[in-house]
């Protein structure tokens, strides 16, 4: 496509074709191929020492060894339910503490800047006292990783309904709405944008915590099993539990973006 401006009179202008969805993949799939065979060779040539970065196929090796032991089946179902109840608790507390926040003036004037600074302060700090309250144990892990999903959420729910236009309202109660209605045909439909992006966002804290929890002090999960290769200097266990660890998280994300997927009617 050839573009003529009067103020570059005699200069043509060739505008590049944007790329097609099928070249945005395959460009994806040849990096990823890239940067997997440069893990397979450098470490192989002796480039990088194999003891800090063992060959891909070892690693893959490796995986499949621990995919076989039933210490990993327990660590996995640990971590993944762990996830799973902190999730359902920090989602719909946070979003209802931020709701009932931002609905009121008085509430938003007292709170708001509060929850600004403690939300950003590093969760981590706290998480000392997680141990102290409630162990090592299951407990722990779900209340430490809820509680730094919740900020999440928090403030993400307050920002939802500052969204909301206040002339939609307005003319919903000047034609008699009631709350409920005004609730389930002006806030919802308005919030639910941001709240599903919200979703996605609070899952990628929520394993964080998860997993922060696991390695700091547990007896089980896959953040334990990691710590623990780490400190053993157990390299190929260690990559294999990345690479677990990242196809773990990878699938929380698209089961998040399957029902975010399915709630896109909400979008228009």
């Amino acid at each position: 496509m050839w573009l003529w401006t009067p103020a570059f009179a005699g200069v043509t202008v060739r505008k590049s074709p944007a790329m097609t969805r099928t070249q945005i993949i395959l460009t994806r799939f040849a990096l990823l191929a890239l940067v997997l065979g440069l893990w397979q060779v450098l470490p192989s040539s002796n480039v990088i020492n194999p003891l800090l970065l063992p060959p891909l196929g070892d690693v893959l090796s490796m995986l499949g060894t621990l995919l076989g032991q039933p210490r990993v089946h327990e660590a996995i179902a640990t971590t993944a339910l762990e996830v799973l109840v902190a999730f359902v608790i920090a989602v719909p507390v946070g979003a209802t503490i931020g709701v009932i926040i931002a609905e009121s003036p008085y509430l938003t004037a007292v709170f708001k800047p509060i929850l600004f600074y403690v939300f950003a302060v590093p969760k981590s700090i706290f998480l000392p006292l997680f141990i102290l309250v409630f162990g090592i144990g299951f407990p722990q892990k779900v209340a430490y990783a809820a509680f730094t999903t919740g900020f999440v959420v928090l403030m993400s729910a307050m920002a939802a309904v500052e969204s909301v236009k206040a002339d939609h309202i307005l003319v919903a109660r000047s034609y008699g709405a009631t709350r409920g209605q005004i609730l389930t045909r002006i806030y919802i439909p308005s919030m639910m944008p941001i709240l599903l992006e919200t979703i996605r966002i609070a899952m990628i804290f929520n394993f964080t915590g998860v997993m922060i929890a696991e390695m700091y002090a547990s007896r089980t999960g896959i953040g334990h099993l990691i710590a623990g290769w780490g400190e053993n200097f157990q390299m190929q266990q260690l990559f294999a539990g990345v690479i677990l660890l990242a196809t773990t998280a990878i699938l929380f994300n698209e089961i998040i973006r399957y029902f975010e997927a399915r709630c896109s009617t909400w979008r228009t």
